[in-house]
């Protein structure tokens, strides 16, 4: 029986400890299944060999790899050639484990089979070995089957090797119980491996499940919001990667990884998470007197009602005859007219707008002063306080209040990702989602944080926010911009010093503006573009 030497002995101890720091680099699956096989191979000096994965349902075997160098076959693997051998059952068809196959039986009593020579046992089915050996001119003689298994018990794969060589005059010998040790070490060490790596691709799927269900509870919640959440990593990504090929002004030295991209996708996914806690009737408010309806139909039928008791006074003038039917009709007919009109404003100012002039704001405050008489019998002003801050806002349709509710949504977006035990290549997920509302100058909120504070993520997101903000067509408080128009108003935002103007002018000169804008935008928005008369872009 061949034994190695002490030689042999070392050489094989430093490919194990080779192979063990291999094993923990980070290899990916595919180079990592290669090495396995390769230093098995090289271990035991074998001809051939095969690694089998168990397949995604658990009843078979699959070939995985597959290598024999006398015939200068290498399948599957790295390789990149397919191998077109069918798998292995690992049940017969009434369910019991399958034993005749050796392969199958190493797999099923997780124990390692060593044979001699294959020609001369019976214990197993070797039909398709033969058919092989006559189909190539080939001679299988001695088998090492291991299993491969994890922590748990698990069967990760099997390990399979034929023919070992012996190293002086290359004629094929048994493997000998030396070899068997030593690759069942390996196999054992492989096992951890590939179930550290399914782990790790576990729990990244996990995670990235777990981002998806946030989404999908703010799209429940607010589908705007939710539509918002998935453009914003899109275009931020786009940016992203303008800047990393920019290799010419201040940013050209930004550059990104795999896992830089991937650290900044999450960030875009996750940089509204916070408005699962901010109320639907602000996130999503419509309208100023929007609250859980529409208040403009309450103030609709409180001119009803100051209608109808302009009727009602009419015809009790006429009952009494104080005057001519005429002038009562005429009274009554000028009255309604206005109070008409005063509705129909209050309408229009119900609707959220780019500023309300201070008349308008007047006009309102001046028809809250009309008095009515409710169900109760109360007689009241026809508007109350609330009402009255809500219809006279300038901009949009929140109030001071409901802005910093919705503002309140970034604090909320930090706490929450800063309370999660990031890994070290995600670490910065928290500043840069939580940064997309600072500003250049330090104006921005919550923490003002200037450009030099800022990570380049941070502003290439908020760039993302704002153009996603200006150019959606989806809000039920206003309309998508025209492209132009929208372009105007980001190029104001870089010269006084709302975001950084070095992106912006990669965001423009690499036309990441386009790129998005056919992807996302209706082709109604997209309207002519003359970039030399964008504010804060030279071309």
């Amino acid at each position: 029986m061949f034994e190695p030497t002490p030689a042999q002995l070392a050489q094989r101890l430093h490919l194990l400890t080779e192979l063990s720091v291999a094993l923990g680099n980070g290899l990916d699956t595919g180079e990592l299944l290669d090495r396995i096989l390769q230093a098995a191979r090289s271990m035991t000096d074998a001809d051939g060999g095969t690694l089998y994965r168990p397949s995604a349902d658990g009843r078979s075997l699959c070939f995985h790899i597959t290598v024999n160098e006398s015939l200068d076959i290498y399948q599957g693997g790295a390789s990149g050639r397919p191998i077109d051998i069918g798998p292995v059952p690992l049940f017969d068809p009434d369910g019991q484990p399958n034993l005749a196959s050796v392969a199958a039986y190493a797999a099923n009593t997780r124990t390692s089979v060593n044979i001699e020579d294959v020609y001369e046992t019976s214990l197993f089915n070797f039909s398709g070995m033969r058919s092989f050996d006559a189909q190539f001119g080939y001679h299988s003689q001695s088998f090492l089957t291991v299993p491969m298994t994890n922590h748990e018990g698990e069967l990760v794969g099997v390990l399979q090797l034929i023919n070992a060589l012996d190293p002086a005059s290359g004629a094929i010998r048994p493997f000998s119980a030396t070899d068997q040790r030593f690759i069942e070490a390996l196999a054992a060490q492989a096992a951890v491996a590939l179930t550290n790596q399914q782990l790790i691709v576990q729990l990244e799927r996990l995670f990235e499940s777990l981002v998806s269900l946030i989404n999908i509870c703010i799209d429940e919640k607010s589908p705007y919001t939710g539509r918002h959440c998935q453009a914003v990593p899109r275009l931020t990504m786009m940016l992203a990667e303008a800047v990393h090929d920019t290799d010419a002004g201040p940013m050209a030295g930004f550059r990104m990884s795999e896992s830089d991209r991937k650290e900044l996708w999450l960030s875009g996914l996750l940089h509204d998470c916070g408005k699962l806690v901010t109320p639907v009737h602000v996130v999503d408010k419509a309208t100023k007197l929007e609250t859980i309806f529409d208040r403009i139909e309450l103030v609709d039928t409180r001119f009803e009602v100051l209608m109808r008791d302009a009727e009602i006074r009419a015809l009790r003038a006429k009952c009494e005859g104080d005057a001519g039917g005429a002038a009562i009709d005429a009274r009554l007919a000028e009255e309604l007219a206005r109070l008409r009109d005063d509705r129909d404003f209050l309408r229009r100012a119900n609707v959220g707008g780019e500023g309300m002039s201070a008349a308008d704001q007047e006009r309102v405050r001046a028809i809250a002063r009309y008095r009515w008489t409710g169900p109760d019998g109360v007689d009241r002003e026809l508007l109350g306080a609330d009402e009255v801050a809500n219809l006279t806002v300038r901009f949009g349709t929140l109030t001071e209040e409901e802005r910093t509710i919705i503002n309140n949504h970034i604090v909320v977006t930090i706490r929450m990702l800063e309370s999660l035990p990031w890994p070290k290549h995600l670490k910065n997920v928290p500043d840069y989602a939580g940064g997309h509302h600072e500003r250049m100058d330090g104006k921005g909120y919550p923490r003002g944080l200037t450009r030099e504070q800022m990570p380049v993520q941070a502003r290439v997101m908020a760039i993302a926010d704002i153009f996603e903000a200006l150019t959606a067509r989806d809000r039920p408080y206003k309309k998508g911009k025209p492209l132009s128009e929208s372009l105007r108003i980001l190029g104001n935002f870089a010269v006084n010093g709302h975001i950084d103007p070095d992106l912006f002018d990669v965001f423009i000169r690499r036309k990441v503006y386009l790129e998005y804008a056919r992807e996302h935008m209706d082709e109604n928005q997209i309207d002519e573009i003359d970039e030399s008369r964008i504010p804060g872009y030279v071309p």
